[in-house]
């Protein structure tokens, strides 16, 4: 395992370095109070109590480091569940640096990524899902990633699985139990209870699991690429979604030569726009370079806005759609049709379309503005309705887990009904309640607890 020793007195900045008003310095383990009373001068703090804030220097071999506040959580009342001190200087990197180089001197080492954390789970103070939650919110680039993430840090989502499990284990031991007397023929599991609870696992599960698309799309963000033909609006459409002036926009066809990137949050969601040089075949060789890039960029996109120039002679033709789905046939693409204020309302060059706009107006109207993120929306998000904020699934690892039950639970069912022998029937209601302890935590192995605590930053 990366964290070789968990009995290690460990210490870390839990602020970022630069200029600041304070820095936090954290100490835990066993001897966490132990070094933290051989160098401050002021109260003893092995004498004090726990949550406790005191006053006083931090004092080195060469004297007087800083004048800090030192605070106790001691074991088991704190967040790793082993003795903590923290120790608040004055911000900078001067008097932090130098007085973890003391601390470490004196017997404490340098922590790891994540091992705060990891600590905090070892030792029974959080789950898995609930660590999964703390990085998430960490790195929450938007209000209701940070919603989302905190609910499953408060422990509703583990409290859900946590429950299912249970309720699944008191039944597969009778199930096995039934096992031990099988020739006497002795039934100890009610099947009708043990249908009602598979169904409700079916059912919790599969609300867990359609939200993940969401969840994805919250935790991570939405990129949306605009292509097009020049002139057909790209960069009048961006700095209509915008709100502002992102883009150079110019009637002279080939303005745009490179890719211009702008975010914007719509329904809690980050969107990544993308404005992209015109698609078309030209002898400028900058020109040609931001075609080639505006190729390029469909490879990393979740979405591609095809802008149709309603008022060009050929804005009805299909084949840049058709080279995209030839080049990303999992791609989604989304054909609108710019421009369609200066066409005829029955132009038939709009019925191959997804929808119409108008990109100059746009920015003045918020109710075409929302129609078309809508589009938007359901097209990389999804139109389905997701449930409470602790039902979202962000992490692709706890989707897996939540497959491989789902998965288990329908083989369970189809044994259950067809009056399938006990053993047969326990090893896939086994398989439900491993792979729910491995989201949760309470079934899980080194590879993945370095997998999840890598991600962490140092302090945390």
């Amino acid at each position: 395992m990366m964290y070789p020793g968990t009995g290690d007195t460990i210490v870390a900045r839990a602020t970022p370095r630069g200029a600041s008003a304070l820095s936090i310095i954290r100490l835990s383990g066993a001897k966490a109070l132990e070094i933290a009373a051989g160098v401050f001068e002021g109260h003893d703090l092995l004498k004090q109590s726990t949550h406790t804030a005191h006053v006083g220097l931090v004092r080195g071999d060469q004297g007087a480091i800083d004048q800090i506040v030192a605070t106790l959580f001691l074991a088991p009342n704190s967040a790793t569940g082993e003795d903590i001190v923290e120790f608040s200087c004055h911000g900078g990197d001067v008097a932090t640096d130098t007085i973890i180089e003391l601390l470490t001197s004196k017997g404490a080492r340098h922590a790891e990524p994540g091992e705060y954390t990891l600590r905090s789970f070892l030792n029974g103070k959080i789950d898995l899902a609930q660590a999964e939650g703390i990085a998430e919110l960490i790195h929450a680039r938007s209000e209701r990633a940070g919603r989302i993430s905190l609910a499953h840090l408060r422990g509703r989502y583990s409290d859900e699985l946590s429950e299912i499990r249970s309720k699944l284990i008191e039944l597969v031991s009778l199930i096995e139990l039934e096992l031990d007397f099988s020739e006497e023929d002795v039934a100890f599991a009610d099947r009708s209870r043990l249908v009602a609870l598979l169904d409700e696992a079916e059912t919790r599960i599969q609300v867990l699991l359609n939200s993940y698309q969401y969840g994805k799309a919250v935790s991570e963000g939405i990129r949306v690429v605009i292509v097009g033909r020049p002139n057909a609006g790209k960069s009048t459409l961006l700095n209509a979604i915008v709100g502002y002036d992102r883009v150079i926009v110019n009637e002279k066809p080939g303005t745009t030569r490179d890719e211009v990137e702008s975010e914007v949050e719509f329904e809690g969601v980050r969107f990544q726009f993308v404005d992209t040089a015109g698609l078309r075949e030209t002898d400028d060789a900058v020109e040609a370079e931001g075609v080639r890039r505006s190729y390029q960029s469909l490879a990393g996109a979740d979405l591609v806005v095809e802008l149709v120039d309603l008022t060009d002679g050929d804005g009805g033709d299909t084949r840049l759609a058709a080279m995209i789905t030839l080049e990303h046939p999992d791609l989604p693409v989304l054909r609108i049709g710019n421009k369609v204020d200066l066409i005829d309302s029955n132009d038939e060059r709009t019925d191959d379309l997804d929808m119409t706009i108008a990109a100059v107006e746009i920015g003045q109207d918020e109710t075409a503005l929302n129609r078309l993120m809508k589009q938007i929306a359901v097209r990389t998000v999804g139109s389905d309705t997701v449930g409470e904020e602790h039902q979202v699934v962000t992490s692709s690892r706890q989707q897996s887990h939540l497959r491989a039950a789902s998965d288990a639970t329908a083989r369970a069912k189809a044994q259950l009904s067809s009056g399938a022998s006990g053993d047969m029937l326990s090893s896939d209601i086994r398989q439900i309640i491993e792979e729910i302890g491995a989201i949760t935590g309470e079934i899980t192995n080194e590879d993945i607890l370095d997998q999840i605590f890598s991600k962490f930053c140092i302090g945390k």
